[in-house]
């Protein structure tokens, strides 16, 4: 009747996005260089794997500012290296700069800003 211990054969061709201990992906890596060229004192902060999200590096510039992609794993970090030539740290032991949490912080406090003032105009108009 029904086998519950048969494996399951399928016919599809599809792998997974991308194994363990690949490298970085052609149009991320193309992303991170036009990044870091438009910005001074970048620095690249390696994150480690979880069982969501694969290994990844966030590079953070004077201001404050960042970006994020995924690098696939330690073999990235190679790439990351050689391509970019920045200053990496594993973010596990340094943790993230202060002037990025500084910009985060400040990029929310300016959103609520903006919405209690839309909220505001929205009120004097009558409108509720």
């Amino acid at each position: 009747m029904f086998n519950l211990f048969r494996r399951k054969r399928t016919n599809s061709s599809n792998k997974p996005v991308r194994g363990p201990g690949e490298t970085i992906r052609k149009a991320d890596l193309e992303y991170l260089k036009q990044w870091a060229n438009d910005r001074a004192m970048i620095e690249a902060f390696v994150e480690p794997e979880t069982l969501v999200n694969e290994m990844s590096v966030v590079l953070v510039d004077v201001t404050g500012d960042f970006t994020r992609r995924n690098i696939g794993g330690p073999k990235g970090i190679d790439v990351i290296a050689k391509e970019l030539d920045v200053p990496i740290y594993d973010v596990e032991e340094t943790g993230y700069p202060p002037r990025m949490r500084q910009k985060i912080e400040r990029d929310r406090l300016l959103k609520k800003r903006e919405e209690q003032r839309k909220r505001r105009e929205k009120f004097e108009r009558g409108e509720t």
